[in-house]
Formats: C-alpha cells, sequence, structure tokens
C-alpha cells in the first residue's frame, strides 16, 4: 500500500527561528495518526504546511503520490484534504445547517441540488450528533458543539484525510467519548491526522504517534513505543503523565 501524505525535509523558518525543522513523515491510509508535543513544537505550523495555510520554507509535500507543496488550500480541498482549525472558525451568525451546506455544496457537481445538499448536510450533522440544532444559529452554541460543527463542516467536504487541530478542547468527557466513537467511524473510510494535547484520549485512538520537539520529530511509534520510550518522557510526558496516559 502506497503513502497518502508523505513530506520530505519539510521545514518552516520566521525569522531566525525554524518552527519546523527538516520533517520527514509517512502517513498511511486509514490510519489514525496522532501528532503530540509541547507547546511550540511545531505541529501546528507542520499541518498547516499540508493544508497549505503556511507554505513551507524547503522540503516537500507529497499527496497520493502528487506533489502539492506548492498547491493553494482551496486546490488541496478537492484533491481531499479538511483541515479544522485549533480555533473555531464557524459562520456565528449563520444557522448551524448552513454551516455545512457551505462545504457540501463544494463537493457537487451541481450545487443547486436542494436534494443533495440536504441529505449532505443531514449526514454530517448525525454524525457529530447536532442534527436537533440544525436550525440554532451556530454563535448561540456551546463552545464545545462549536468544535463538533467545525468538524462537521470537514466531514461535509468528503475528505480522504480529515486534519483535526486540538478538536476535543471544550468538550466534556461523554462528548469526548462521542469523539472517539465518530473518529473510528470517520476512519473507515478517511485517514485522520489528529493534533492532541489530551493523553489518554491520545492513547486510547490513535494507531501512531508522532512526536515533535523544537520543529523535529523526536519518536514515532504506537501509543505503548511512545508511552515507554525514555526521551519522549524526558522531553514531553513526565513520568506522572506518562503513567497516567
Amino acid at each position: 500500500m502506497d503513502p497518502l501524505l508523505v513530506t520530505k525535509g519539510l521545514t518552516r523558518r520566521f525569522g531566525g527561528l525554524k518552527a519546523v525543522d527538516g520533517v520527514d513523515f509517512t502517513l498511511m491510509p486509514g490510519e489514525i495518526r496522532a501528532v503530540i508535543g509541547p507547546n511550540g513544537a511545531g505541529k501546528t505550523t507542520f499541518v498547516s504546511m499540508v493544508c497549505g495555510r503556511v507554505l513551507p520554507s524547503a522540503g516537500m509535500i507529497l499527496f497520493d503520490g502528487g506533489d502539492i507543496t506548492d498547491m493553494p488550500p482551496h486546490s488541496r480541498v478537492r484533491q481531499g484534504i479538511a483541515y479544522t482549525f485549533q480555533i473555531t472558525s464557524v459562520f456565528p451568525n449563520l444557522s448551524v445547517y448552513d454551516n455545512v451546506a457551505l462545504p457540501v455544496q463544494r463537493t457537487l457537481t451541481d450545487g443547486r441540488s436542494r436534494g443533495a445538499i440536504h441529505t449532505g448536510v443531514l449526514t454530517a450533522l448525525e454524525k457529530v450528533g447536532l442534527a436537533d440544532r440544525a436550525a440554532m444559529q451556530a454563535g448561540q452554541l456551546a463552545y464545545g458543539h462549536q468544535r463538533l460543527l467545525e468538524v462537521a463542516m470537514g466531514l461535509a467536504l468528503k475528505p480522504r484525510l480529515l486534519i483535526l487541530d486540538e478538536p476535543t478542547q471544550g468538550l466534556s468527557d461523554a462528548e469526548i467519548e462521542d469523539f472517539v466513537r465518530l473518529v473510528r467511524t470517520v476512519a473507515e473510510d478517511a485517514t485522520v491526522l489528529l493534533i492532541e494535547h489530551n493523553m489518554p484520549l491520545v492513547m486510547q485512538l490513535a494507531d501512531r504517534i508522532t512526536v515533535f520537539d523544537a520543529g523535529r520529530v523526536l519518536a514515532e511509534g504506537t501509543p505503548e513505543q511512545i508511552r515507554s520510550d525514555a526521551a519522549v518522557q524526558a522531553a514531553y510526558l513526565g513520568t506522572g503523565a506518562g503513567e497516567a496516559a
């Protein structure tokens, strides 16, 4: 099986700072991959380059074998890359339904097909448990539900790669349990790349984990391998966090 996503020597400089420094990364189709690391490790900059929001200073990004390094974000969406932001990016003055209808229309050849739009919207909202709030104004949702709405907007694009940046921030324990089930369902049809600080969730959900530190990949492996990695313990997890995870 060929990789879905590959980066080679991916680097991003901000002035004299290397936020991401020569990262080689491979993601296989159908995988749930978590990216972890301390604040400032380069995680969000890395995925921002993958989705096209930030252009690399050096290196290459391949998606399904094609070079997308210089491709604009909207073209990457058409290729099948969807990215949910660390900070919610819903349209607060639109209804929950209309927020999801916008990305659904991008997937349709005939964007005027009301029946197809309606089906796509309800399917996405049902997956995240927000179908009963479809008529609400998005800005009136609780913060955790806004995060779920953003996931629904990503799912509405029918992505091949769904990138989730801190998706459980603001969710209750019960909502996090639902989110775990949701991601596993999504992974039946798509690949998931997840940035997350909730270590118990990461250890429960991820097939493999990539650990960033100071813009570089410090370690990579299964949850069990990462939990017992001495370098990861020293740089990020700490003994207590490792035992808790």
